[in-house]
């Protein structure tokens, strides 16, 4: 180990952004098995390991990093697979360079571990050898409910199955997956990847209900009356609005329904034409990786322009410098300090511009990031035949919720104690339902940590 002196980081290798805009498969290449060992080689295995402790899950970093440096991809496997329910999607899709790579003591001056693509990689060559993440089968009378199929739920059901409790999963949309399947783009994610990892949750016993709305399909009260616990893993699909004039017109869209709908398309099933974005001018609010998810979704659907206007500068983007990287390579236009002001529409309520007005960076907030301020008398117009909102998203509210006692926060937020169970005895939630819109990560997490919850009070 401690071969960073030796050998510089690299990346994986990447498809020509000339090729990659033609269609929605991932542009990363896996590493094989001499660069994955080359790259772990670099790790000094700290004694006290930052990438360990910045990661949500508290991954065994430093030790697969060791064990696949020493070509023990076996241990290497089990190592990744102990802590996360499902590594080959957090490698690739975790914005390292705020986490685990970000902590890493080479990042400054050496380069940091290439974590992610390791993860990755450790993953993939492991399926290719036949190695599954192992099941003891359904040992108890105990049953469990999950509702939402997202990476909370996911990470919940692993883990109850991995105790041996019998889980029932029920979501609205025709595949599992959640955000997974219809929120992240194929190029990042490629959507074998995850049916992959639901197939096996099915093959240890988990009975999986698509095309399923609880409170619409099947009652709540039904699903708690046949199970020993429910887990709500609903997530947070409600976009958040400007709220400036004309929001509502024709052409102005929330991410999500954009990134939705065009999924739906690649899986043949029933779409809304209207988010078809060939030939025409799309501008994108926002400067998260969701609004670089809807940037480069619009130049594969052939867009004539891409444009994201944000409202700080370029070095205050909330979003993972790759995505943005990745983005730029693909020809998406960036303009910075730039605030929404009001949506330009003609006389049949059409999208025509938007009003934008120029902005500067103040005082820092009690967050310590700099507060936005108004330039005056700084409007302009930027065109566009689309707008699409990318400015976060708030908790999803079924009606079942407030129908069954269940409490939420001022925010919408799903509240629980530490146990993560909801005021509602034997409901438990997780996931940005629980906690409002953020990572992957974390949503596997709270599933991981609400079913061992869930585990201790049936099974002890």
């Amino acid at each position: 180990m401690q071969n960073f002196i030796n050998v510089e980081r690299i990346e994986p290798e990447k498809r020509d952004s000339n090729d990659r805009v033609k269609d929605f498969r991932e542009i990363y290449e896996i590493f094989d098995k001499d660069e994955a060992s080359s790259q772990a080689d670099r790790c000094v295995q700290c004694g006290d390991p930052f990438c360990h402790n910045k990661c949500p899950l508290h991954n065994y970093i430093p030790y697969w990093l060791k064990a696949t440096s020493k070509l023990d991809h076996s241990l290497a496997f089990k190592l990744s697979n102990e802590s996360n329910p499902f590594p080959e999607i957090t490698g690739r899709i975790c914005p390292q360079d705020r986490l685990c790579e970000g902590d890493c003591t080479l990042n400054d001056g050496h380069g940091a571990i290439t974590i992610g693509s390791i993860e990755t990689f450790i993953s993939e060559h492991g399926f290719k050898k036949g190695m599954k993440p192992e099941f003891p089968g359904i040992t108890t009378r105990k049953s469990v409910a999950v509702i939402g199929s997202g990476p909370a739920g996911l990470a919940c059901a692993t883990y109850l199955l991995r105790a041996g409790i019998k889980v029932d999963m029920y979501d609205r949309q025709s595949k599992a997956g959640g955000l997974l399947t219809y929120g992240i783009p194929g190029f990042k994610l490629d959507k074998e990847v995850i049916a992959r990892r639901v197939r096996w949750l099915e093959e240890a016993g988990m009975t999986l209900h698509v095309s399923c709305e609880v409170g619409k399909d099947v009652s709540f009260d039904e699903i708690a009356s046949n199970h020993d616990a429910i887990f709500l893993g609903i997530g947070a699909e409600n976009s958040r609005k400007a709220k400036i004039v004309n929001e509502n017109a024709k052409n102005v869209f929330m991410a999500i329904d954009f990134l939705r709908n065009s999924q739906q398309k690649l899986f043949n099933e029933a779409y809304d034409k209207q988010y078809d974005v060939k030939d025409k001018n799309v501008v994108v609010i926002g400067g998260g990786d969701t609004a670089m998810d809807c940037l480069r979704t619009s130049i594969r659907q052939g867009a004539k322009n891409v444009t994201c206007l944000y409202r700080r500068d370029k070095y205050n983007m909330p979003g993972s410098k790759k995505e943005f990287k990745n983005s730029t390579e693909e020809g998406a236009e960036f303009i910075y300090n730039a605030s929404p002001k009001e949506i330009i529409v003609n006389a049949n309520n059409e999208v025509i511009g938007i009003e934008m007005q120029k902005t500067m960076l103040g005082s820092k907030d009690a967050s310590g990031r700099s507060c936005v301020e108004i330039v005056k008398g700084s409007d302009f117009r930027v065109d566009a035949d689309v707008v699409i909102f990318a400015l976060g998203f708030s908790p999803s509210t079924p009606e079942f919720l407030a129908e069954n006692g269940i409490s939420l926060s001022k925010w919408g937020t799903i509240e629980v104690n530490e146990n993560f169970e909801t005021s509602k005895a034997g409901v438990y939630a997780g996931g940005d339902c629980k906690r409002g819109s953020d990572l992957v990560v974390t949503a596997a997490v709270e599933g991981r940590d609400a079913a061992k919850s869930i585990i201790k009070s049936l099974l002890t």
